[in-house]
């Protein structure tokens, strides 16, 4: 397994042992002793105060992979095991509103102010920091050392640029220096709050925070009891999955079924539908006189528009996702059967909240905890052919570039006017600033883009297994194969 640090196997280690513990029927029964299992009596500590914060973190964590977050809590009393009862019964399509959390036990070490003042300070005569500062807030101490005064500091960072030793640092928040559109700030006791009126889902907040308070509210425990329940799901699985196993794809789709799914169908045999309408619809909209078209299938890039750059909705595609088309052609196969789609995506939460015909969402990062605590080994699990073979361009989408490409190569496979494309990869404040300025004057570089929030497309997704690097490299031998 491929976890590049410490929050991402933290969290696997606890989905995987809450999914054990389902397995054996002793969920409710077991887990209020978890957290002490996890951290027992005279185990180290490390970045905690003591043992008893640590099992409190252990237990926070649990809600929102039960489906649960903070704000179920109303009494600290409340065992565990409520929050597992209350999770196995839940019913219904969907759960909370809110698709992300933050764990405030968690979510408590980060620093309060953006500047400090170091002991590279040498008390110089020039007292450049002091004489630039606008809000007057930096002071000396007796040997000369300039210390901020954090009650009147407004962090520009003014004193910082300014200072020939480089003796003044700039300390970040990560979570919200990595989010693209400021939907994440502290709130009056310290603890980071998500606006989700702002939030794109990019999930870039998620793996960013190294104290991994930050979670997805998970639906594995909807899906679990649902099929032990009998009921018919089939998966949907994104073409990503290419990515994600140096194994053969037909045996990770084996593992899939394993847990219990009636099919798997993948999600590149919608991409082919995505390709077909995409392309008919940027060749018409370009006749019609419409200066460029964006792509429409990422998620994040959907919620970025509609809540931050309303002015771009008219130059964006209209044809539906890849999970939108492969949804359908599940739900046309299996009428009375859920639909749960697979993927390393945040952002298909959100969409997945807006399309009839997908009931869950699992992500990579989850499906491989599932494997874990079920005991199915990827490697000796027979391996399953999926009957529809879908092109290599369908699966390439998957990574940045794709789309594009695919869209070209449609066009050119059905002698339409060719056009000219660029890929804006990674939804970072530049490249948000950037499709602003596009939306705002109506003019692009370009007729086609293609937008995906995460850098290097959806293989390097935000709950994605493998390494991003590893994942690209295992990608691209396999999409050769196609």
């Amino acid at each position: 397994m491929s976890l590049s640090n410490n929050v991402m196997i933290v969290r696997h280690k606890l989905l995987t042992n809450l999914i054990k513990l389902w397995k054996e029927d002793r969920l409710v029964e077991h887990i209020d002793r978890l957290p002490i299992e996890l951290s027992p009596r005279h185990s180290r500590v490390l970045g905690r105060c003591c043992i008893h914060k640590e099992r409190a973190v252990w237990k926070y964590k649990s809600l929102p992979l039960l489906g649960l977050d903070m704000s179920d809590e109303t009494d600290e009393l409340t065992p565990l095991s409520e929050y597992a009862r209350q999770a196995l019964e839940r019913k219904g399509r969907t759960q909370k509103e809110n698709i992300l959390c933050v764990i405030d036990e968690a979510c408590s070490s980060c620093v309060q102010t953006n500047y400090e003042i170091t002991n590279l300070c040498k008390g110089c005569v020039a007292r450049v920091c002091a004489s630039n500062c606008p809000k007057n807030a930096i002071d000396f101490n007796r040997e000369g050392k300039a210390v901020i005064n954090h009650d009147i500091c407004v962090s520009c960072g003014i004193c910082h640029s300014s200072c020939p030793y480089h003796a003044i640092v700039y300390m970040p928040v990560p979570c919200e220096e990595a989010c693209p559109v400021g939907a994440i700030s502290k709130d009056e006791n310290g603890v980071e709050h998500i606006d989700e009126n702002k939030c794109i889902y990019c999930g870039k907040c998620i793996n960013s925070c190294p104290f991994g308070a930050i979670f997805e509210v998970s639906q594995v425990f909807d899906v679990l009891q649902r099929l032990r329940d009998g009921e018919k799901m089939v998966a949907i699985v994104a073409p990503a999955i290419l990515g994600q196993y140096n194994i053969s794809p037909d045996k990770v789709y084996g593992a899939i079924l394993q847990i219990g799914f009636t099919d798997l169908i993948e999600v590149a045999q919608g991409a082919m539908e995505t390709i077909r309408h995409e392309g008919t619809e940027l060749g018409e909209k370009l006749a019609e006189g419409q200066p460029f078209m964006t792509t429409s299938c990422c998620p994040s890039y959907i919620e970025l528009t509609r809540k931050h750059i309303p002015e771009m909705q008219k130059y964006v595609s209209d044809t539906g996702s890849p999970m939108y088309y492969a949804a359908r052609i599940a739900k046309e196969k299996y009428p009375d059967a859920k639909v749960v789609f697979i993927g390393p995506c945040v952002a298909k939460r959100k969409e997945a909240r807006r399309d009839e015909c997908v009931d869950f969402v699992l992500t990579f990062e989850e499906v491989n905890s599932m494997f874990d605590g079920l005991g199915i080994d990827v490697a000796t699990t027979d391996p399953f052919a999926v009957p529809f073979v879908s092109t290599q361009a369908a699966h390439g989408f998957a990574q940045s570039g794709g789309v594009l490409g695919a869209v070209q190569l449609f066009l050119a496979d059905n002698h339409l006017p060719a056009v000219n494309g660029t890929q804006v990869a990674n939804l970072n404040k530049k490249n948000v600033s950037l499709l602003r300025a596009y939306a705002k004057t109506g003019k692009a570089p370009v007729q086609f883009i293609e937008v995906m929030a995460c850098e290097g497309g959806c293989i390097t997704g935000p709950s994605t297994h493998s390494l991003h690097d590893v994942g690209k490299r295992q990608f691209a031998k396999e999409l050769a194969k196609h």
